[in-house]
């Protein structure tokens, strides 16, 4: 309507002039409601054509969208293990700090795993006690094997010495029983050392590789206990916590709650979609206005910061059919990412307010520095910026009527 009254009183205004105070024309009389068209059709024409064209132009030019707001993060209350609820500490809208216990699951399994993991590990210890003792007892072996391997060599070259000299106390049937001896002491001896090595590999080892063992047991079911002690990760508020004691809460099904965290990362960052037609216009640096229904009176000077590369419409997950471009129902949007131009204006907007917005094509630079445009270019420039007036025009006239309009007319 705004572009409409403007181009009328180009168009169809100078030329119902003409026609009342050059041709003498009145209405009612020559010009009645059935000789408008005929009286006044060049200006409703050209009217139209400019009406259309002035639209064109603006919405081309200057992109508008409804389809804007500020995101931010909730963490959902998730347990890394399921069961029942045996305590809960804090209440639902109640603000927390980090790593403070929101709530316990049943943990008596997971007790009982813990004790069993460190009656493993005493049992190791014990264990060495035993093998140490083991190795005294291996030690006195050796020792003994040894003195009767001695005593053995001691008599058999005693006999050797007096079957060599001739004598008759010795025997060659006695030198043949003490030097078997000899050999059956040595074994014994090699037997002892042997026995001796492998308490020694099994106080070195062996021992220390099951108590390794049970010291990762020990503290898989210490993390399994701590798996029941939900806290909580960060700084925020608790929405929608309804939990009671005796609830099961499962990690996939059943979820304890909501957590917001008190800091967002990019509170002051706002999501824009705008039509595919304004892939073309709009690019980082542009300046931009955003009204929000949470502050329907204020306008916020924007900037745009970043304008993603992709449209979402055309993202696909890898299944097992072809995706056929016919089931592309509705065109995605061109995602455009809005800052305030100043630090701190959008900080009384609540996060996820939902805001309109405009951009705005600025060729004042072109103009000053690019000295290869023509006449005709440069008029046309002029006329773009020019016309971003209105569009800033009809945006305030918009925050003006918004009250009314969702509470007088949609009874919101």
């Amino acid at each position: 309507m705004f572009e409409f009254t403007l181009c009328s009183m180009l168009t169809i205004l100078p030329d119902y002039l003409f026609r009342r105070y050059v041709q003498d024309k009145r209405i009612g009389r020559e010009i009645t409601f059935f000789s408008v068209w005929y009286e006044l059709r060049w200006g409703i024409s050209s009217c139209a054509i400019l009406t259309i064209s002035l639209i064109a132009l603006i919405f081309f030019y200057h992109p508008a969208t409804n389809n804007i707001g500020s995101f931010f993060r909730t963490l959902t209350l998730l347990p890394e293990t399921g069961g029942r609820v045996a305590e809960v500490l804090v209440e639902n809208n109640q603000h927390v700090e980090a790593g403070q216990v929101l709530f316990r699951i049943d943990d008596a399994s997971q007790r009982a795993a813990v004790e069993t993991a460190r009656m493993q590990v005493a049992e190791v210890e014990a264990s060495l006690a035993v093998a140490r003792a083991d190795l005294d007892a291996a030690e006195g072996q050796v020792a003994q094997a040894r003195a009767a391997l001695a005593q053995a060599r001691d008599q058999f070259e005693r006999q050797s010495t007096l079957l060599t000299t001739g004598s008759a106390a010795a025997r060659e049937s006695e030198v043949e029983r003490y030097q078997n001896l000899v050999n059956q002491r040595t074994g014994e001896v090699d037997a002892a050392l042997a026995n001796k090595v492998a308490v020694e590999e099994n106080i070195n080892t062996l021992i220390p590789a099951r108590r390794s063992s049970a010291e990762a047991a020990l503290a898989q079911a210490e993390a399994e206990l701590n798996k029941t002690v939900i806290k909580a990760g960060v700084d925020g508020r608790l929405d929608q916590f309804a939990l009671q004691v005796g609830d099961y809460v499962n990690p996939i099904l059943r979820p304890a709650g909501i957590l917001v965290p008190s800091e967002f990362e990019e509170r002051d960052r706002f999501v824009a979609g705008f039509g595919q037609l304004s892939a073309s216009v709009i690019k980082p640096g542009m300046f931009a206005e955003m009204g929000c229904l949470a502050r329907p009176f204020k306008v916020v000077p924007m900037v745009v910061v970043e304008v993603q590369d992709v449209i979402p419409s055309g993202q696909f997950r890898p299944t097992d059919r072809l995706i056929d471009p016919a089931d592309i129902t509705r065109p995605g949007m061109l995602t455009v990412f809005l800052e305030p131009l100043y630090k701190g204006q959008a900080d009384p907007l609540p996060p996820g307010s939902t805001c309109f917005a405009n951009v705005y094509t600025n060729n004042h630079d072109r103009l000053e520095n690019d000295d290869s445009l023509g006449t005709g270019q440069r008029i046309f420039l002029h006329v773009v910026d020019t016309v971003g007036l209105v569009h800033a025009i009809l945006l305030r006239a918009k925050l003006l009527l918004l009250p009314v309009k969702l509470l007088v007319f949609s009874g919101h």
